[in-house]
């Protein structure tokens, strides 16, 4: 069965109930951010807000596009994109998984996460303090929570059809801790690496070669 072209269409009615069930458990969840002592807090500068300032259309870009990525493609929602969240305790991001692709090993070291999966199947997993794995596949429908600074990771392991995800996060700036970029595309001196992984210096130049340093 070939997934639909069109996000909108493979499952319309049922994303935005999904969706709306997400941001239920989100509020209800305990945030990880200081609390504010005003109902919502105003940028510098500005003299006044109105109901555009709490609205945020980033996501009309996923409803609209005729076509899947080519790549695993985050859709952020945070206090960066939508300033309304700062204090708020709460944000957003929309996973898409082409065929074969992976979320790789990362943390977010200021909130937990609560993954829901609106469209195909995914390989999840976290690894706790103790260095012991728990792993699920998940199917649409299904809900599973990444513990707050905890590795954690995705993978869409079907060869035909795409995945789609919703992560709910308990802060406005949950942050992202790549641990293949952090560790191998920051300028770590390669002899060090090549120690801590017990490899060699052109193993480590490989591994390197393909990563790109984080965003500034």
């Amino acid at each position: 069965m070939k997934p639909s072209k069109t996000i909108i269409k493979m499952d319309s009615k049922h994303a935005f109930i999904l969706l709306a069930l997400v941001l239920t458990l989100a509020m209800g969840a305990r945030g990880g951010d200081p609390d504010i002592l005003t109902d919502f807090v105003v940028p510098q500068g500005a003299n006044e807000v109105n109901a555009t300032f709490f609205t945020y259309t980033g996501m009309r870009t996923l409803i609209q596009e005729q076509a899947q990525p080519a790549n695993f493609t985050v859709t952020k929602a945070t206090m960066a994109e939508f300033p309304a969240l700062n204090g708020q305790s709460v944000s957003y991001a929309v996973l898409q998984f082409p065929v074969g692709t992976v979320n790789p090993p990362h943390t977010h070291p200021r909130a937990s996460e609560l993954l829901l999966l609106t469209y195909g199947s995914l390989e999840v997993g976290f690894i706790d303090t103790t260095s012991k794995l728990y792993t699920q596949t998940l199917q649409a429908g299904d809900i599973f929570v990444f513990p707050k600074g905890l590795v954690h990771f995705q993978y869409n392991p079907s060869p035909k059809d795409f995945a789609l995800a919703v992560s709910a996060f308990g802060s406005a700036s949950a942050g992202t801790v790549s641990l293949p970029v952090s560790v191998f595309g920051t300028g770590i001196d390669d002899t060090i690496l090549a120690k801590s992984f017990k490899s060699d210096v052109q193993t480590i130049q490989k591994l390197k070669a393909g990563l790109t340093p984080p965003p500034k």
